[in-house]
């Protein structure tokens, strides 16, 4: 029996890790010889970010949660590390996968490595170049010592091979999270905040931020915040925040109608919102993918990113930082010249299946 231990840790985790779940059990149940057992670092452990996801996306419960929440990124680093260490001493296995770059991925597959365990990294090989983002750094430790890479594009194949990884190693199987959001998209439904704020479809804006760049320096974040509302055309602004941004929010002196912070939605809400929206602006890398799929224009408050394929084929450009360059993009979007998004080979809903097959016909083999 081929034993398999999928790690799940913060809420981009959950999306990409439920259609492998679903396929190894129809793999399983087809006579696979294998077994798999989820592990919940804890990493998130705000119900809206955590346990909604496995409710909504019918993730089955995790075999452990390993409840290491909170901290600093070292402290966190530290207690996922001795947990999956206990985790593994009492429950050995042949794999372990790895989806994304949180915390949870870095720490786990350092783990994993130290005794001995294959690892297989979903999302491998993926690189924004900047070493100021902490998820670059999980990526790039996380790579260098994984033994399979399980990539969303060419280009990702590319940066493993430069970084010294066999043809062998590489498998371009697409993306889970957009296997996760066609899936699911007959599914999404109102939030309360849509009747409560009398949303309409195309006539309001998603806004997320959370990354210490653009939300830990509060004049900075003024600014933006500022910019944008200046910018949106009189527009309502639907902000779900991150209860750490909402931390930061509060002591801002920012005060207009059309600017609604609103608690995180699960994914099927938050979803619905993006989908109805005018445009979505945002940091996250994941939510550009969301838009491009969904052909919702998209603003992202990054000079740089790691799915460079949601602006040469989606809906995603790079605004940049700076509050001044946010009229031009804003311009392009209320005249109507946004750009339409175009397929993203392998973005077909069928990632999951494909990574299955590697395991049960190339892994579990060897």
């Amino acid at each position: 029996m081929y034993t398999i231990t999928l790690v799940a840790g913060a809420r981009p985790n959950f999306m990409k890790i439920a259609p492998i779940l679903k396929e190894l059990k129809i793999a399983r149940d087809n006579g696979a010889a294998l077994s798999y057992r989820l592990v919940h670092t804890g990493q998130h452990y705000d119900k809206n970010m955590s346990q909604s996801f496995f409710e909504q996306l019918s993730i089955p419960e995790p075999n452990t949660n390993l409840g290491c929440a909170g901290g600093t990124q070292a402290e966190q680093t530290a207690s996922i590390m001795l947990a999956f260490e206990n985790e593994l001493q009492k429950h050995r296995t042949d794999l372990v996968i790895v989806v994304g770059d949180v915390t949870s991925t870095m720490a786990c597959t350092l783990v994993a490595k130290k005794y001995d365990i294959v690892v297989a990294h979903v999302e491998g090989g993926i690189r924004s170049r900047d070493l100021t983002m902490p998820e670059e750094i999980n990526r790039i430790v996380t790579d260098s010592i994984a033994d399979y890479f399980f990539t969303t594009s060419e280009l990702a194949n590319r940066n493993l091979r430069e970084e010294g990884k066999s043809k062998d190693q590489l498998f371009l199987v697409g993306n889970t999270m957009i296997d996760t959001l066609i899936a699911n998209q007959s599914h999404f439904f109102k939030p309360i905040v849509w009747d409560k704020l009398k949303l309409e479809n195309n006539s309001f804006l998603v806004l997320t931020m959370h990354r210490p760049a653009n939300v830990d320096q509060e004049q900075k974040l003024e600014a933006m915040l500022n910019e944008i509302l200046v910018q949106s055309r009189e527009l309502p602004i639907v902000f779900p925040a991150h209860p750490r941004t909402q931390k930061i929010l509060s002591s801002l002196n920012i005060k207009n109608n059309r600017l609604h912070i609103v608690e995180p939605l699960s994914y099927l809400e938050f979803n619905y919102l993006v989908k109805n929206a005018k445009a979505v602006i945002t940091d996250s890398g994941g939510i550009t993918e969301e838009a491009s799929i969904m052909n919702v224009p998209c603003l992202t408050l990054r000079d740089n990113t790691e799915r460079p394929e949601t602006i040469t084929h989606g809906t995603n450009e790079l605004v940049g930082t700076s509050p001044k360059d946010l009229k031009k993009y804003m311009d392009l979007l209320f005249n109507n010249q946004w750009k339409s998004g175009n397929d993203i080979p392998f973005w077909d809903g069928k990632a999951a299946k494909r990574i299955v097959d590697v395991i049960t016909n190339k892994l579990i083999k060897n």
